[in-house]
């Protein structure tokens, strides 16, 4: 199979989610102009990291996994549980690497296990408490077995965060992710390195804002003094999420209502999932041979997500504008 890594969005989802179901279903892969459009086109460290791994889950020949290479050969073989020591080498994210792992894992007789270091909580990429609570909560609704600990977090640039993971073989079942049944907001307001205010007052603007909405919410605080320095806040009430990220500058209350006005973003139009989550889902509903979820907007990672499932699945997925403003989505 041949696919353009240029479609859609054109970023680094068309190859997790392709190397992860290439190894799923046995089918053999080349992926051409990869993140053909971003400005340091080619593969990152991350993407190389993912690569590597997946193709020792499941003894793939590979070729083209290199630093900025754009092209990339990657034919698999059969799965196996293993125990993996991963480093990532920079800030460059756990989750993601994590969300390309995680579809071919869960296929291995025993379980794999992972100790992963780079960037739990760095931009542009799910932070390690959403995938923690919101991803793997939905996912364990389906059938999903994971352990996931939190070791110590790592931001940019410094990265050094650990993650340590167990993923059991799992059989996914059909399930719907229509409704988000949820009045109460979950979070943790996190930093290191930083005076102990900064996550007293991340935590403290989010939750005035959520209980003036309503929200019942008391967010804890994880406060460190460890080498990578940084801060942010992860909010959830059940599969919806909502995050914020410090940085030098940024008044830590601002940080604190950007997670609040983005979980409730979510939680108002009374979509089931988030749009991040409708994103992370679309492979997994496929290999259940069914189920379906409601969300606010439908991403073009997303629809970059459904384009390359169906490649390697033989589903379709069918996707509704709702009278209520929701997109319905279903196989």
């Amino acid at each position: 199979m041949r696919l353009d890594g240029s479609y859609g969005e054109g970023g680094g989802q068309i190859l997790r989610t392709a190397v992860a179901l290439s190894a799923v279903t046995g089918k053999p892969v080349e992926i051409h102009n990869i993140r053909k459009m971003r400005p340091k086109p080619g593969l990152a460290a991350q993407h190389v990291k993912a690569i590597e791994t997946v193709s020792s889950i499941c003894d793939a020949e590979v070729e083209g996994c290199s630093l900025h290479s754009t092209h990339l050969s990657f034919k698999p073989a059969k799965i196996k549980g293993r125990t993996y020591d991963i480093d990532i080498g920079t800030a460059g994210s756990i989750t993601l690497l994590l969300q390309c792992l995680m579809p071919a894992a869960m296929h291995a007789p025993t379980p794999v296990k992972l100790t992963i270091t780079g960037g739990t909580d760095v931009a542009w990429s799910p932070p390690i408490d959403y995938l923690r609570y919101v991803t793997l909560g939905a996912l364990s609704r389906m059938g999903y077995e994971c352990e996931l600990r939190l070791v110590r977090r790592g931001y940019y640039p410094r990265g050094g965060g650990c993650v340590e993971a167990i993923i059991s073989p799992s059989t996914l079942r059909k399930t719907s992710f229509d409704k988000n049944h949820c009045n109460i907001v979950e979070g943790i307001s996190h930093s290191s390195g930083l005076p102990a205010h900064v996550a007293q007052k991340q935590a403290s603007s989010a939750e005035k804002i959520l209980r003036e909405e309503g929200y019942n919410t008391s967010i804890p605080l994880e406060i460190k003094y460890e080498t990578s320095t940084g801060s942010g806040i992860t909010l959830w009430c059940g599969t919806a999420g909502g995050s914020s990220l410090g940085k030098p500058g940024l008044r830590a209350e601002k940080v604190g209502s950007t997670a609040a006005v983005s979980i409730l973003r979510e939680l108002k139009p009374g979509a089931g999932v988030d749009v991040y989550l409708a994103d992370q889902l679309i492979p997994y509903l496929a290999l259940a041979r069914g189920g379906s979820f409601t969300t606010r907007v439908l991403t073009p990672h997303a629809k970059t997500n459904i384009w390359v499932t169906e490649q390697f699945l033989d589903v379709k997925f069918k996707i509704e504008e709702l009278n209520t403003g929701l997109f319905l989505v279903s196989i």
